[in-house]
């Protein structure tokens, strides 16, 4: 039989979404490319406060990032839910420090606060005597820092894997294929694939990066791009690092497993090999990466790097598009805006309530892909 829905995309969103589907008694199929897809390479940093890294790089989308903050903070909301329901992702969430070296990086730091606070988010300005109390690891030149309570972390190789299990568990197989494009047949929406031919009642597309193409044609322009990012981990340490580092100006994430593994990320550039390989390691970043993070927690400086990888990020314009296409209904996108690992399970949930008839959790109005219309 036709299945009532298509979701294209098995990484966070999409997996997220053929649970939910599955769950209210839909008729699922689930199809992916296999082609670097972020969720696999994901450090596992739940974000909420506006990173610096995006607003450096990206000051054009600040805008759109500002603008959705209380969505990153739903999203928190919806993986301690999903933590507390599928057994523990090692989830941990005291919140998430954005370090200043200098008087200039606090001053950044205590006007996006203010921003922040406007916007619903929990967060303060803690002096140097503050910080020691709660993370005196911290290198001698931090001179304060912006804790964002709703932040956190969590062991994205645990959560991964259990919420597969547990899409197993509902009936859930992956096809492997790459959709190329879409049909409307004002019926039922036909995927054309590299090896075959998907037809059912609507679609979802959460094809992250690759969710342009798969679109194009179909009334929108879709900006998604592929991000190639590198990231470390070290060896095991005595547990020290509790919340979520970031820095002031500088690109790094720095965060502790419950093993005591350093996971070490936040941005630097990775090579970008195209579809049929992975993203590679480059020697720069992965120097400089290393020696940020010793520079901010002296004590690691004497711990090794036990492995180094590379993934696919996704950027848009700063904002999740969220709904249906303005000109074929049958087909409704579930794309993450930046740190779409943290966005994910909550786009999915707000993306099937839209393609069920109910009411999303969020406003999804302001994610509309009509932005997109052309």
């Amino acid at each position: 039989m036709r299945p009532d829905f298509l979701v294209i995309g098995a990484g966070i969103s999409g997996l997220m979404s053929a649970i939910h589907l599955v769950e209210s008694g839909a008729r699922v199929a689930l199809v992916d490319s296999g082609e670097n897809a972020g969720t696999w390479a994901n450090a596992g940093s739940l974000h909420v406060q506006m990173q610096s890294r995006f607003m450096r790089l990206y000051p054009d989308q600040v805008p759109q990032v500002e603008a959705s903050l209380p969505l990153y903070a739903a999203a928190a909301e919806e993986w301690i839910a999903l933590d507390a329901r599928h057994g523990s992702f090692e989830l941990v969430r005291k919140g998430g420090l954005m370090v200043a070296e200098g008087a200039a990086q606090l001053a950044f730091l205590e006007k996006k606060a203010r921003r922040e606070e406007e916007l619903g988010l929990s967060v303060e300005i803690l002096d140097r005597a503050q910080l020691d109390q709660i993370a005196p690891f911290l290198g001698d030149q931090i001179v304060g820092a912006e804790i964002c309570h709703n932040e956190g972390k969590l062991n994205p190789l645990i959560a991964n894997a259990k919420l597969r299990a547990y899409a197993a568990s509902l009936g859930l197989t992956i096809l492997t294929d790459r959709v190329l494009s879409l049909e409307d047949h004002g019926s039922h929406i036909c995927a054309i694939g590299a090896a075959g031919r998907y037809e059912a009642a609507e679609v979802i597309v959460a094809a992250a990066w690759g969710a342009g193409e798969v679109v194009a044609g179909l009334g929108v322009n879709i900006p998604s791009k592929p991000e190639p990012l590198h990231m470390n981990i070290t060896e095991a340490a005595a547990p020290r690092i509790g919340h979520l580092i970031q820095h002031a100006e500088r690109s790094i994430t720095l965060k502790q497993l419950s093993q005591g593994q350093i996971v070490i990320g936040g941005g630097w550039a990775a090579e970008d090999r195209g579809r049929g390989m992975p993203p590679g390691v480059l020697a720069g970043s992965f120097l400089g990466n290393v020696g940020l993070a010793a520079q901010l927690v002296p004590s690691l400086g004497g711990l090794r790097v036990i492995r180094t990888w590379a993934g696919m990020n996704t950027t848009i314009d700063g904002a999740s598009v969220i709904g249906r296409l303005p000109r074929h209904p049958r087909i409704i996108t579930a794309l993450p805006g930046d740190a779409g690992y943290t966005l994910g399970p909550l786009v999915a949930r707000m993306a099937v309530a839209i393609a069920t008839g109910q009411t999303p959790p969020q406003d999804a109005a302001p994610y509309s892909p009509a932005r997109f219309a052309i």
